[in-house]
């Protein structure tokens, strides 16, 4: 039986690598690797752990145009990428094809949309899905047929079925949106409703099941509360829409194994030496 396809967040792989390893990593170029790196020693730990038929490297827009309209706030306070970083995602291209990964992107949309549309694309086709992510925001793609590998600080990751999501944030995988909604994401520019916390709206959410629910049931709530979701409902509801990933057209990836070898010579091309060393090994 062929195993899960694997999805992985590109640009937050990129960036988590870029801040986490030292810029004195360097390529043949005299420029930074360390990106490039972080994001291979990422992918290659998850394929040892899922064995997956393919991998997909997904990417988009760094903000979906639709969510600034509807938004302005929205990744706002978000610096504009490093000139390093972005010379590491033109390098990347090669890397990733010659190790087979297949790189996708968004268009108008986000990484997060492609990466759930794949996955539902898979479960659709009978298949299984791993998504690897430090996004928490893509626990509501978490079914019986798809998986969230979220990346905890430091190594290695946490394998969210629906059973971890709700242990994890207090909700159902299809309430994550809601959750956001309510309690705000900072890392994304949306407040939430004011006063009401990640606790408050987990409790909102268990006792009256989604946004909507909370707000017709508001007069039952504390006068606070209460006063949040009647004075602030649009904006609540137009922060659930802009949490909830979006369908993005793509065909389903045909099988496709790691090609360590190649990948090792494109490497050494790079300048990446153990990185190469690496695959050669895999090989």
């Amino acid at each position: 039986m062929p195993g899960p396809l694997l999805v992985c967040d590109l640009p937050l792989l990129m960036y988590r690598g870029f801040f986490a390893l030292p810029s004195k990593i360097r390529g043949s170029d005299g420029r930074a690797v360390n990106a490039l790196l972080g994001t291979a020693n990422a992918v290659l730990a998850a394929i040892d752990g899922c064995k997956p038929r393919a991998v997909v490297l997904c990417d988009g827009a760094e903000a979906g145009a639709y969510r600034v309209k509807a938004f302005p706030g929205y990744h706002a306070a978000r610096e504009p990428m490093p000139d390093d970083l972005a010379h590491q995602f033109g390098l990347g291209e090669g890397l990733w094809k010659a190790l087979g990964w297949k790189q996708a992107d968004a268009g108008d949309l986000e990484a997060d949309d492609l990466l759930a549309s794949l996955a539902l694309l898979e479960a659709e086709a009978g298949g299984s899905t791993r998504i690897l992510t430090g996004d928490r925001d893509l626990l509501q793609c978490a079914t019986a047929k798809t998986k969230v590998m979220l990346l905890k600080p430091g190594q290695g990751t946490l394998d969210c079925g629906p059973a971890q999501v709700q242990e994890l944030t207090g909700v159902k995988p299809a309430q994550i949106p809601d959750l956001i909604a309510l309690r705000g994401d900072p890392s994304d520019g949306i407040p939430g409703a004011p006063g009401i916390g990640t606790k408050g709206a987990a409790d909102l959410l268990a006792r009256h099941g989604s946004v909507d629910g909370a707000i017709a049931h508001a007069a039952g709530e504390k006068p606070r509360t209460a006063a949040s979701l009647t004075e602030n409902a649009d904006l609540i509801r137009m922060f659930l829409d802009i949490a909830t990933v979006r369908k993005v057209k793509a065909r389903r990836p045909a099988d496709a194994p790691t090609n360590h070898a190649k990948g090792s010579l494109e490497a050494e091309r790079l300048g990446m030496g153990r990185l190469a060393a690496r695959l050669a090994a895999l090989a």
